[in-house]
């Protein structure tokens, strides 16, 4: 004999299980073109180049300007690439520092590029969706030459040239921003509604809810898939395998 909790409890379970997969199907099988994010969903770029020691030489090379000041303590202590050039463009806003500062955070991604780690069923699935007729872009707040030689590298280019939609000169409108969202949805010609954003982080949510734009959120550990989880993503998986295998099934 059972009570009525140990009735109760795996059958929660299993609805919650069943929602899920079926928010998941819905959202993989309804989407006509896909927004692919770049350093996650698609490869770990600096899995062999530290993103660390790349952020950590942009601020020695700040300080070799007499320019760490620009920086907050936060900053500088624990550097990001990518929260770095948004500093340096906030505080210097369209200037010759900042479009330095930014090239040369593309010569390092471009270093990181022959040590990227291919973000596991990433390439079987980009394939798969390409050749079932599905629009693929890649909306990024990396540089576009990152991506192409990246793409090429792996023989996916043509699964979504000439869609690449990266860092432009105007870096107040890097994700979060929809810009490049925006951008692909009108180049590709298909209404937010009927495209699907993959992304790991929550720039890339909060750029689909301005564009509005469905998102699955690919969080590779617990702590990212509770962080996109936490910001309001609905749908997040640890893995892009069930996203493949719901396209085979189809």
């Amino acid at each position: 004999m059972t009570s009525d909790t140990d009735e109760t409890e795996p059958v929660s379970e299993r609805d919650e299980q069943s929602e899920r997969a079926g928010n998941l199907r819905d959202l993989v099988l309804g989407a006509r073109v896909v927004l692919w994010d770049f350093d996650g969903p698609i490869c770990r770029l600096f899995a062999g180049y530290s993103a660390d020691r790349v952020a950590g030489e942009l601020v020695d090379w700040l300080e070799g300007q007499g320019l760490r000041e620009l920086l907050t303590r936060e900053e500088q202590v624990h550097p990001d690439p990518h929260v770095l050039l948004g500093a340096v463009n906030r505080r210097h806003h369209r200037s010759d520092l900042a479009a330095e500062f930014e090239e040369r955070l593309t010569r390092e991604e471009l270093r990181a590029v022959p040590t990227a780690w291919p973000t596991a069923y990433a390439d079987p699935l980009i394939r798969t969706w390409s050749a079932l007729g599905v629009g693929l872009a890649i909306t990024t707040n990396n540089s576009p030459r990152v991506v192409s030689e990246y793409l090429a590298g792996r023989g996916l280019l043509d699964c979504f040239a000439p869609h690449l939609y990266g860092r432009t000169q105007d870096l107040h409108l890097l994700k979060p921003d929809p810009y490049c969202l925006n951008r692909a949805l009108s180049a590709m010609g298909v209404a937010p509604a009927h495209a699907l954003m993959v992304g790991d982080s929550t720039s890339d949510l909060t750029a689909a809810r301005r564009a509005g734009v469905p998102f699955l959120g690919y969080g590779h550990n617990e702590r990212k898939a509770k962080i996109l989880k936490q910001a309001g993503a609905a749908t997040v998986v640890h893995s892009l395998e069930p996203v493949l295998r719901l396209l085979w099934g189809a």
